[in-house]
């Protein structure tokens, strides 16, 4: 087949993806096995970072405070912010027959409480050591990457108490290098679902 010159095909003129932007915070905490991060539970075997979309002028970082308080139950008060580090991931889903741009912003804040109260659009919570971390991002590229940057951003010394950690000699902690309040399983599956956030 013979490749359409531009001077006879017709140029429909493409509509640009309708977009969704949300915000949230990446939330860790230090702990003796390293830096453990919060991930909620969606369900359907798919995990992420408190996170949900901006309202009507709302600014992105007052978004993920305010969408981490009502997913988490997780206060400003408790968590200290890490000014310099700021992320995005953004990817392309399907909603009925209308490709949309969905565009996270991600920022990083430490927290000491161990209390979570997940709300109604969730299923359970972890808190993750790293590598557990990455295993149930693992099919989620974006999530994966973003994931990796705040952990090398803590290790680099950017953040107080975020020197490595020496390996674990033996720990009560789950294989998955979990504290969880979540369904067993951990499989993932591939394909962001629509996001509900």
């Amino acid at each position: 087949m013979e490749p359409v010159s531009s001077e006879t095909s017709q140029n429909p003129i493409k509509k640009p993806l309708a977009r969704i932007i949300s915000a949230g915070i990446i939330i860790f905490r230090h702990t003796p096995e390293g830096p453990k991060f919060l991930l909620l539970y969606h369900g359907r075997n798919y995990w992420n970072f408190p996170k949900g979309k901006l309202e009507l002028d709302e600014r992105s970082f007052d978004a993920a405070l305010r969408e981490v308080e009502e997913e988490t139950g997780i206060k400003k008060s408790q968590l200290r912010i890490v000014g310099d580090f700021k992320t995005q991931e953004r990817f392309i889903f399907q909603r009925g027959a209308e490709k949309m741009l969905k565009i996270v912003i991600l920022y990083l804040a430490e927290t000491n409480t161990t209390t979570v109260v997940v709300s109604h659009e969730h299923e359970g919570y972890a808190w993750f050591t790293y590598a557990g971390a990455r295993r149930v991002l693992v099919k989620y590229k974006d999530s994966t990457r973003i994931l990796k940057n705040a952990y090398e951003f803590i290790h680099k010394g950017r953040v107080p108490g975020g020197r490595p950690h020496p390996q674990r000699q033996r720990s009560n902690l789950p294989r998955s290098g979990a504290e969880s309040r979540t369904p067993p399983s951990l499989s993932s599956g591939g394909q962001h679902p629509e996001p509900k956030s």
